[in-house]
């Protein structure tokens, strides 16, 4: 066991490396998860629950301002065993190739997303080596998680701040103002974040509006979207079954975590106002959103298998009109399914065997989701035909033509 500092300088100072603990690789398997920290300082708890999923294996730390603050920290102040940690600085775009970066993160069990710019992130390791190493290690178990920057870039859909923050009243009064830059499905595809977009240090200042715009721009595009946001001090740890736990310090601070919906008992629940010359209206009769609100106290537990089942929160309706927001008590909801089907397009799915079908026309994009909201892996075939696992009796086919979403529930015929 020794201590290291390694500093590169090789290619205009790409990296910077800070190391501590075993030099020898530790191969164990870890337990997976992702862990969303909203910001503000981290809660202990929570970072041992996300070093315990490591496993006793290795942690990569990847951040593009800062230093070391981490290592001892995560190697011997919070009591979990880990074989290194090592914290790698990146300071352009190169380190999105960097062939030391990609075998450091090859091997972690761990690897933890710190503060700072989500832009810088999105710039330098969107569509990159690092990125294609970090999913696969991901889809090998290792646990993942982030604090404010870093958690903001975790969930399938993203605020980028490219062109800098926004706050809630500028989005609420501009849905389209120029710093609301979003992303979708072009960074990391984590299981039980799918679907999701998160904000962070969500009581300093006051998110909600914000967060509720993003939703409104995004149900089109996804009719599945939803939210996770964190106080600051507060982290959602959500293990492989998609339990999340929620941390902090509630009753000594009102630290809470919020999870958001597009309430799914209104068929075509939609803004009733979105343009760009407009203040936004999102009402829907004051229930046009449905958030769970969870007391952060290391207990409260919220399951995102069918986000409408938790322990220790309360419900509530938010809603906007004319770009003013509102939130009121709401009683627990029952979504069941919670997409709209359409009953009367022409656009036929046909079952060529268990596995394998084509549709009547040519699609432009599809995504297969099951009875709950999970998204469901297929491969293309030959011929316009595609196959998937049979994972239930039915689906959700969510199929985009000529820029144009219909979403349709297909039974599964064999």
């Amino acid at each position: 066991m020794f201590l290291n500092l390694w500093i590169s300088q090789i290619k205009a100072q790409v990296y910077t490396s800070y190391f501590i603990g075993n030099s020898t690789d530790l191969e164990v398997q870890p337990k997976g998860g992702v862990c969303l920290m909203g910001g503000g300082s981290e809660n202990d708890n929570a970072m041992r629950w996300f070093l315990e999923q490591a496993n006793g294996g290795d942690v990569v730390v990847l951040r593009t301002s800062g230093s070391d603050g981490y290592n001892n920290y995560f190697f011997s102040e919070l009591g979990v065993n880990v074989n290194s940690v090592e914290t790698i600085v990146c300071n352009n775009a190169l380190s999105g190739s960097n062939e030391y970066i990609i075998s450091r993160i090859s091997k972690a069990e761990g690897l933890w997303f710190a503060g700072g710019n989500q832009a810088l992130y999105l710039s330098y390791w969107r569509n990159s080596e690092v990125l294609q190493t970090i999913q696969n290690r991901i889809d090998d178990g290792m646990i993942v998680g982030g604090i404010s920057a870093g958690m903001a870039i975790l969930g399938e859909h993203y605020f980028s701040a490219e062109n800098g923050t926004i706050t809630s009243n500028e989005a609420l009064l501009q849905p389209f103002h120029p710093n609301l830059t979003l992303g979708s499905s072009d960074f990391l595809d984590i299981p039980f974040p799918e679907n999701t977009i998160t904000d962070t240090h969500y009581n300093n200042p006051d998110r909600r509006g914000r967060h509720s715009v993003f939703l409104s721009r995004l149900i089109n595009e996804n009719p599945l979207i939803k939210g996770i946001a964190c106080d600051e001090h507060v982290a959602v740890c959500i293990d492989t079954n998609g339990i999340a736990k929620i941390f902090g310090d509630y009753p000594n601070y009102n630290d809470y975590a919020w999870f958001i919906r597009p309430n799914c008992s209104i068929a075509n629940n939609s803004p009733e106002i979105l343009s760009e010359n407009s203040a936004l209206t999102w009402s829907q009769n004051q229930e046009a959103i449905s958030v769970y609100k969870v007391p952060a106290n290391g207990n409260n537990t919220f399951n995102l298998n069918d986000w409408q089942t938790g322990i220790g929160g309360t419900w509530q309706f938010w809603s906007i009109n004319n770009g003013q927001f509102e939130s009121i008590e709401a009683p627990p909801i029952n979504c069941g399914l919670s997409v709209s089907t359409n009953q009367t397009t022409s656009l036929n799915v046909i079952w060529d065997d268990e596995q394998t079908f084509h549709f009547n026309t040519t699609i432009d994009k599809l995504q297969i989701f099951n009875s709950l909201g999970q998204k469901v892996p297929y491969s293309n075939e030959e011929s316009g035909r595609f196959k998937l696992k049979k994972m239930g009796d039915f689906y959700f086919f969510q199929i985009e033509i000529e820029g144009k979403i219909e979403v349709l529930k297909v039974t599964h015929v064999f």
